[in-house]
């Protein structure tokens, strides 16, 4: 079987030194559209280098770009097919603002396996910390379609019960036609984000945008609209990736504000709101 599960979790985890500079938060903020309009102070915060602020979701990529979707698929006890590997969902925790130039130790290991029937799910765990101590802990869900049935946990749902009521805020962000070729100059070079006929083989009309790519997108507009555009109050950011996005549509991101969070739904406008982002929340201070 290409997955052992108990192997995998086993398996001593991989420790390696990572660091970015402000030229990789800049490039990353660029791969998730800001600098629209190019001159407003807002965007500045995200694009010049002498008022950069680093938007949480950064950690995603920085050092290695997409550590938990990549490097995960080369634990001990994972051999399977790149085509049929999909990004099923992300949690990120911040333990304290992210600096626009760093070095820090990386930690990843397969943190659970779970059996789903028709595909498998890994949950590979990144932890960041540098000489000050803790940084971030990312978890990625990596959907292996094909590789369940084997009799293994199922695994927690994940699943929240819709928001209730209208959502506070309803934004609108384009994405650009080159929005995946941009974004994976950030490390995640998965041909499926730019190859057609790698897409076709994959079961996709076209070339989809990363997931990581929407995840991003949707924290800028929750910084910039809810939370004042201070990205220092972001405490942790979950997702399920309910859907894809093909680079030209328009995403729709509802946001609920509550207590200490904001619930958040994204759905592709020119597809009849088909669900893009699920079960996702920004908590924050």
């Amino acid at each position: 079987m290409p997955i052992d599960a108990a192997k995998a979790v086993a398996a001593e985890p991989r420790t390696g030194e990572i660091a970015w500079n402000s030229k990789d938060v800049q490039l990353y903020h660029l791969g998730i559209g800001a600098g629209v309009p190019a001159t407003d102070p807002d965007e500045l915060r995200y694009t010049l280098e002498s008022r950069l602020h680093v938007l949480p979701s950064f950690a995603t990529v920085a050092g290695s770009g997409s550590p938990g979707v990549i490097s995960g698929l080369s634990m001990p006890g994972i051999e399977v097919d790149l085509a049929k590997v999909l990004h099923g969902g992300q949690a990120l925790t911040i333990h304290r603002p992210l600096p626009a130039e760093g070095t820090a130790t990386a930690t990843g290991r397969i943190a659970a396996v779970y059996d789903k029937g028709k595909a498998a799910v890994l949950v590979m765990r990144t932890e960041v910390a540098d000489a000050d101590g803790p940084l971030w802990t990312n978890d990625a869900q990596i959907f292996v379609r094909g590789e369940g049935g084997w009799g293994g946990d199922r695994g927690p749902s994940g699943r929240l019960d819709p928001p209730s009521g209208e959502p506070d805020r309803v934004v609108e962000r384009a994405v650009r036609e080159d929005q995946a070729l941009l974004y994976r100059l950030s490390g995640d070079w998965n041909p499926l984000h730019a190859d057609p006929e790698f897409a076709k083989v994959a079961g996709f009309e076209r070339p989809i945008l990363h997931g990581l790519c929407t995840y991003g997108i949707t924290l800028k507009a929750v910084v910039d609209t809810a939370l004042g555009g201070d990205v220092a109050r972001v405490r942790s950011y979950v997702t399920r990736f309910a859907g894809v996005v093909y680079p030209g549509e328009t995403l729709r991101i509802r946001m609920w504000e509550q207590q200490g969070a904001v619930r958040v739904a994204v759905s592709a406008v020119e597809r009849d709101d088909a669900p893009v982002l699920a079960d996702t929340v920004v908590e924050h201070t």
